[in-house]
């Protein structure tokens, strides 16, 4: 059983069906923002950002209940609510990827393709707390242990994680990985943002992407291995545009270490930047959110409660041999790291 590090913002979240105990863990900065974390999927629960006006919003979509998490990924379509996805992010098709001449074959959770890790990926697993901070620019880092083979990927895989609340207001996420032989890693968090509020609609809030092209995909969202133009037409966000009400596309980003990507609402005159070190950010807006799941404080969330900003490499890279590389090697670290920065 995971070691449990117990403070002042530790609490008891629930207990799997196995016994074993989940616990929340509470960032809070100098300017008020509070983020809650459980070690179930390292998933992010909330983000209450404090207003000008005085109100405080919670801006990421999530449950109450571990039980409901639980019950999250036992529906078709589990929304992911705020989980950390791996050991690879997106889909891989028809499950199955060569390395080193070897052929491996994934679990298939989707349409015969592996999405987001297989059957229980990282967003399932109950990842061990392994430090906490307290005071300036609080963290908590947990640590996960996949095994040679859980799911279908080689090696013994190590997973560090460090969420970090700076006091500029930013969510600092720090990957890093180490495995015993060759694998393929690909990581992300899987928030819905809503600068309005986790109960309301991102539909009249401004979306930005410092990007020029997008993956062309199939019919059931494979990468065909093209990159599309996307200048002047619909899915060009580099002048910003209001958010999509469904849309499910990897955006390539431009190598230009500046703002991946940007949310405002103008009612609640909340923006997020979105920093990253990846090749592409996942855009997404549609998930499974409907009356199977009740959301926090009873909230009934729609399609368009809130929108996933999927920073990570290139879905299906293991089979396309001109995407970035996705091969992390025995003797290699794997290192990834994320910004949300929130400016009220």
């Amino acid at each position: 059983m995971p070691n449990v590090i117990i403070n002042s913002k530790n609490k008891l979240f629930g207990t799997m069906p196995n016994g074993e105990s989940v616990y929340s863990h509470e960032l809070i900065n100098k300017n008020g923002i509070e983020v809650k974390i459980i070690n179930y999927g390292a998933t992010i629960n909330s983000i209450k950002i404090p207003l000008k006006t005085g109100k405080i919003i919670d801006v990421v979509l999530g449950l109450d209940t571990l039980e409901d998490y639980i019950k999250s990924y036992e529906i078709g379509g589990s929304p992911y609510y705020g989980a950390t996805i791996g050991r690879y992010s997106g889909r891989i098709n028809q499950g199955s990827f060569t390395l080193n001449n070897k052929k491996y074959q994934l679990e298939k959770n989707q349409n015969n393709h592996t999405l987001h890790g297989g059957n229980i990926g990282l967003s399932q697993r109950i990842w061990e707390v392994v430090k906490i901070t307290e005071g300036i620019n609080p963290s908590i880092k947990m640590t996960y242990f996949s095994p040679n083979m859980e799911g279908g990927f080689p090696g013994n895989l190590t997973v560090d994680l460090t969420y970090t609340l700076t006091e500029n207001n930013e969510l600092n996420i720090e990957y890093k990985a180490t495995t015993s032989e060759d694998t393929i890693i690909n990581l992300t968090n899987h928030s819905y943002f809503n600068l309005e509020g986790h109960n309301g609609t991102v539909a009249n809030q401004d979306l930005y992407l410092n990007s020029k092209s997008i993956l062309d995909t199939n019919e059931e969202n494979i990468p065909t291995g093209l990159v599309l133009d996307i200048n002047n037409s619909h899915f060009d966000f580099s002048t910003v545009k209001k958010c999509p009400i469904k849309i499910d596309t990897s955006f390539v980003l431009n190598k230009n270490n500046e703002v991946a990507a940007s949310l405002y609402s103008e009612s609640s005159n909340l923006k997020m930047l979105v920093y990253t070190d990846q090749p592409s950010v996942h855009i997404y807006v549609g998930g499974k959110c409907d009356e199977q799941l009740i959301g926090k404080e009873k909230s009934k969330y729609q399609t368009n409660s809130g929108i996933c900003f999927e920073t990570q490499n290139f879905p299906d890279a293991p089979n396309h041999g001109h995407f970035p590389n996705s091969v992390l090697k025995k003797d290699e670290t794997y290192l990834q790291k994320t910004i949300y920065k929130f400016e009220n």
